[in-house]
């Protein structure tokens, strides 16, 4: 992971930013790690589309194991749950963007599993949902759902693409915050991504810039309690321009983390992506920060 670099002065011309997005994503591309990343990138889609279909059963939802006993965990997920009983039982939820189902969210799952957390879910929607603002409130019936049967009051969710937009809509517009500790978002086009703008659906319309949904998430948002971490890619190749996938609200809390040389359907496979969003699940406050700084593990 790496610094963000920062904008040059004179950026105001819409025209001259795109060519400097197309420009710094052609370096990129063209780099070792770009290389690299392209083929994880194609590696991880051919594995997903066979692991697809998996993906629309309906999933299993286990309200926890047994918090009585300690003697069949591993030595990991025994240190959470003893070291904080909170951050290893609080649900998470994992949303998966367009045209995608659970099955993104394989390795992380095992990954947030295996660390000790004991409640891990995933929210299916359709892409002939009504659009992100009907998938917000489905998503908030979700979560009321989870906090009633496993008796906590709040939760965090994860969401890949579409998936963070629909859940940044959840806490930000619907009073979500009241019920999410933390919102970590993948890929996200928070600030819409030129793409969109090719496919006529009325759903990829909310996704472009400067649509209404874009206009609506930039509104104030005074006192929102949810801490959240954009994870974002120099090598995106479906969020255009890249930096779009960042959260720059002056009202949120958010933190933003650069993933060099990671491909949109590669966020949430990424093992330093895996890392970060264990480390940071790990350790609650009420604050909503996060007990361990970022800055020596990410430079950001």
């Amino acid at each position: 992971m790496g610094v963000e670099p920062i904008d040059e002065p004179g950026t105001s011309n819409p025209i001259a930013r795109a060519g400097r997005a197309a420009e710094a994503g052609a370096r990129a591309l063209l780099s070792t790690g770009g290389v690299r990343g392209v083929a994880v990138e194609a590696a991880w889609v051919t594995t997903h589309l066979a692991m697809y279909p998996w993906g629309v059963l309906q999933e299993r939802r286990s309200q926890g194991s047994d918090r009585h006993r300690l003697d069949h965990l591993s030595p990991v997920q025994r240190g959470l749950l003893i070291g904080d009983i909170e951050a290893a039982g609080t649900p998470i939820i994992l949303v998966h963007g367009l045209i995608d189902n659970r099955s993104i969210f394989t390795l992380l799952g095992r990954g947030l599993t295996r660390r000790g957390f004991d409640r891990v879910l995933t929210m299916n929607h359709s892409p002939l949902t009504g659009g992100v603002r009907a998938a917000a409130r489905s998503l908030g019936l979700m979560v009321e759902e989870i906090c009633e049967v496993s008796g906590y009051e709040r939760v965090h969710i994860v969401g890949h693409s579409m998936g963070g937009i629909i859940a940044r809509y959840y806490v930000q517009r619907l009073a979500g915050d009241e019920r999410v500790h933390t919102l970590i978002t993948l890929g996200s086009p928070h600030n819409g991504t030129m793409p969109a703008a090719l496919i006529p659906l009325p759903l990829v319309r909310q996704l472009r810039p400067g649509s209404d949904v874009v206009r609506e998430l930039a509104e104030p948002a005074p006192g929102c309690r949810t801490r959240m971490i954009a994870f974002w890619s120099d090598l995106d190749q479906l969020i255009v321009p890249q930096r779009n996938a960042r959260i720059t609200h002056p009202d949120l809390r958010a933190r933003n983390v650069l993933v060099r040389g990671v491909g949109h359907m590669s966020l949430p496979v990424d093992g330093r992506v895996v890392h970060e969003i264990c480390t940071t699940l790990a350790h609650l406050d009420q604050e909503g920060e996060t007990i361990k700084s970022y800055k020596r593990s990410t430079g950001a």
